[in-house]
Parts: C-alpha cells; structure tokens; sequence
C-alpha cells in the first residue's frame, strides 16, 4: 500500500527532473545561438544590408547542429544597435541579438493538466539575447 501510494509521486518527481532538465539544455542552446548571432553582428565584413539575413542565418545554423528541433520553432529578433559613449566625444556600437523558443513539456505539462484542470500550461517560452561591442574601431559621437 506504501508503495502504491509513493510510487506516483516519485514517477512525478522524476519525470519533472528530466523534462526541466530538458528545458535547461535547450535554453543553454538558446543562450550560444545568440552569443553565435551577436557575434556575426559585430564582424565589420557581415555589417550592412543584409546584416539582420546574416545574424539569423548563422543562428539557424547553430541551432541545427545541436538538435534543438523538437516540434517548435526558433525565431530570431532583429538585431538592434546601440550606440555607448567612451568619453572624450568616442562613441562605439553594440548589437543585441535576441532568439525565442517555445519549450514544448514532455511529461509534466500533461500531468499536471490532469491534476489542475487544464491550468498548467503545455509550453514555456524561452528568450535569450546576447549583446557584443562592434568591432569597428570607435567614431565619433553623434
């Protein structure tokens, strides 16, 4: 009888350890897939037109070499500059580079469904950015 009742919420406790777990890889994945595209931001040779088709080409790329496609979709945010003053009227650029994904619950969002009554939702969204200084050298302030 011990064992019928304890059993279940140790199932529970493990699958919650795998799917968050899971969660945690996947927003590691995220977090470098930004770093790559903030990184092909601030290299002056990939800046100009096409700079927003490079940041999310190079993110796309990475997020395939590490098999992140489980069912959801990644999406990528525009870069966006930032200028910072250095002082002495210097001015240089930073790019942020944002990167979303839905993180779809294998176990535990079903289960806890069950338990709550449809409250629990099926699935987390997950952001990371990541912001470099450009490469060019510093100009002079607007």
């Amino acid at each position: 009888v011990e064992f019928a009742l304890a059993f279940p919420l140790l199932l529970l406790l493990l699958m919650g350890i795998f799917d968050f777990g899971l969660m945690f890889q996947q927003y590691e994945v995220l977090t470098n897939a930004a770093r790559e595209g903030a990184r092909i931001a601030v290299l002056p040779d990939y800046q100009g037109a096409n700079l927003t088709a490079n940041v999310t080409a190079r993110v796309g790329q990475y997020i395939d070499a590490s098999f992140l496609s489980m069912g959801g979709t990644v999406t990528t945010d525009t870069p966006v500059k930032t200028q910072v003053s250095m002082g002495a009227g210097l001015c240089f650029d930073t790019y942020t580079v944002t990167v979303h994904y839905f993180h779809n619950y294998l176990f535990v969002g079903g289960i806890l469904n069950y338990f709550s009554g449809g409250a629990w939702p099926d699935s987390k969204r997950l952001t990371a950015s990541s912001a470099m200084r450009s490469e060019v050298a510093a100009t002079g302030c607007p």
